[in-house]
């Protein structure tokens, strides 16, 4: 019998060597959307020994035209995304420890998530969680690789604690006096997670065999306009997470969630929003769902949920006392 990593150990980058080491390593993938479908099966069929696969979501009918693992028998049985994720990765390959985890990564969590990988991948649709997943691998010194895809373009980047420049040397803090476009808003075609997810695993591979060309820049591509760019980012002296302060890790930065008693509904704030401009918010959320708006607040309305949103960022999701839940909402529909 042919060995299963026949093809792959002719490589010179990974030979039998670094196979062995793929097979005893250990990675965490956040987040099971289009980018964190292509990484998992990407490293589950590379043989990386351990993957654990940590997402909050459901699967839905427009997941499918861009979410590789999962298909219409998933929606109809109303699987979680991990567990999805977890049953087709086994029937993949059955020598690969799979878990997948239905979890909502937040600040009292992700320690525990993370602890003993020797790898963290981004599979994540908002800031919020990316500066946690930033915070947490450098204080716990475990690699993590970033990605994005929205509409036509993404952008990935490796963050090695101590030796490349960290996510918030990229961007010092999310964004103020902005809302953030999403999948949910601005649409993405699949080529542009394609190609990003598969960046991110190749560079998940030439950490994990010790790889001396592991790329150290911020990698962008437009799938549709044809260019890839290649940008230097330096390690800034200023840096808070650098230099050990762990404020999103701490809960010092992010959203914070609260159940507002006796109203089935959570209210999100949004430290860091600033003052939106309800006008641009209502353009970009009327091709998704219902939208009212004056100059004090604006009502938002889909199958999925009913939100209140106000010019500080503020926003209510109604008929609901799930925390994770109405964040997940805010992220998905305003972004963070």
């Amino acid at each position: 019998m042919i060995d299963r990593y026949s093809r792959q150990t002719l490589f010179p980058g990974i030979g039998k060597e670094g196979q062995t080491k793929l097979g005893n390593s250990y990675v965490v993938v956040v987040g099971c959307g289009a980018l964190g479908t292509i990484i998992a099966t990407s490293l589950v069929r590379a043989g990386v020994g351990k993957v654990k696969i940590i997402d909050r979501d459901f699967i839905e009918y427009h997941n499918l035209q861009r979410q590789v693992l999962f298909d219409e028998d998933d929606i109809k049985n109303e699987l979680p995304k991990a567990v999805a994720a977890e049953r087709h990765l086994k029937r993949v390959n059955s020598s690969v420890e799979i878990e997948g985890v239905v979890a909502d990564v937040n600040y009292t969590n992700v320690e525990r998530l993370v602890s003993g990988a020797d790898l963290i991948m981004d599979g994540l649709d908002n800031f919020e969680t990316r500066f946690l997943i930033n915070d947490i691998s450098l204080k716990l010194k475990i690699p993590w690789v970033y990605g994005a895809a929205i509409s036509s373009y993404g952008m990935m980047m490796n963050i090695i604690p101590g030796k490349t420049p960290c996510f918030r040397c990229l961007l010092s803090n999310p964004p103020s006096g902005v809302t953030i476009p999403t999948c949910d808003t601005a649409g993405v075609i699949s080529p542009a997670p394609f190609i990003i997810g598969s960046l991110q695993s190749t560079e998940a591979i030439k950490i994990l065999v010790g790889a001396e060309t592991i790329n150290r820049d911020l990698i962008q591509i437009d799938v549709w306009e044809g260019k890839f760019h290649s940008v230097r980012i330096g390690i800034r002296e200023d840096c808070p997470a650098c230099n050990g302060n762990y404020e999103f890790l701490e809960s010092k930065s992010g959203l914070k969630v609260t159940s507002l008693c006796g109203q089935n509904a959570v209210q999100v704030l949004n430290p860091n929003a600033g003052s939106i401009s309800l006008q641009e918010l209502a353009v970009r959320l009327t091709p998704v769902g219902q939208v009212t708006y004056n100059e004090f607040m604006l009502r938002f309305t889909t199958d999925s949920c009913e939100m209140v949103i106000f010019p500080d960022g503020r926003a209510v999701v109604k008929n609901t006392s799930d925390l994770s839940l109405a964040r997940g909402l805010y992220a998905k529909f305003i972004g963070v």
